[in-house]
This record gives C-alpha cells, sequence and structure tokens, in this order.
C-alpha cells in the first residue's frame, strides 16, 4: 500500500481567475468601444496642433482597446493613446445635493500623414 498525500488548505484552495486586461475582443465587442467624440475648445486645440482626436469611450474600455477599435472604425494607424477617468461633479437641485455621472475619455494621436474625418462616417 503506498501512503496517502495529506492534503492542506493551500492544495485546495481555488486558483483566482485570470485577469481580463488582456483578453481579444469581436469587431462587434470594438464597435461598442467609443461611445461618441468628446466636443470642446480642448478637443479642438489638440486636434489642430497635435494631430490628436478626444473620444469618450465605455468605462470598461483599454488603451489596447481604443487603439483596435479606432483602427477599426476609421481605417487610420493611431501612434498613440491616453486614457482618463472624469470624476463626475457635485451639483445642487435646490436644497438636495447630487452628482453627474462621472465618464471616460481618451486622446487618441494618429501617425503622421492620417487624418479622420467626421462628416463622412464610420466605414460599414
Amino acid at each position: 500500500m503506498s501512503a496517502m498525500k495529506k492534503k492542506s488548505k493551500q492544495d485546495t484552495a481555488p486558483q483566482p481567475a485570470a485577469p481580463v486586461v488582456g483578453r481579444r475582443l469581436t469587431k462587434g465587442q470594438l464597435m461598442n468601444v467609443l461611445l461618441a467624440p468628446h466636443v470642446s475648445e480642448k478637443s479642438a486645440r489638440v486636434a489642430e496642433q497635435g494631430n490628436q482626436f478626444v473620444f469618450r469611450v465605455r468605462n470598461d474600455a483599454t488603451r489596447t482597446h481604443v487603439k483596435q477599435a479606432i483602427e477599426l472604425m476609421f481605417d487610420v494607424k493611431v501612434a498613440g493613446v491616453q486614457v482618463l477617468n472624469q470624476p463626475g461633479k457635485k451639483r445642487r437641485f435646490g436644497r438636495i445635493q447630487g452628482f453627474r455621472s462621472g465618464y471616460k475619455k481618451a486622446y487618441v494621436r494618429l501617425a503622421t500623414g492620417q487624418t479622420i474625418d467626421f462628416s463622412t462616417g464610420v466605414k460599414p
């Protein structure tokens, strides 16, 4: 008879799931990453000076997801992506204090010679 090995708590503990950071998205999922172009004075200025465009994106989007979505939808080469979380602002409604919803936006820098024309729309 062979000696039976006693299992410790470490052996029986469930292993943590793999992080979802590096997961690949399908084309349909990538089409839902970008919500809208973010139009402001600052976004107009960076578009003229630095060949950058600003988009509102989903809260769970990462830099790689935004890059893949831009390259898929607009058929351009992306040089870099900066993503930031814009926190919601405190607002008062009479005596009641409330909050606006926060959102995530992405600054997308295109490669030299590339541009996005919003007047033509998204390619099918």
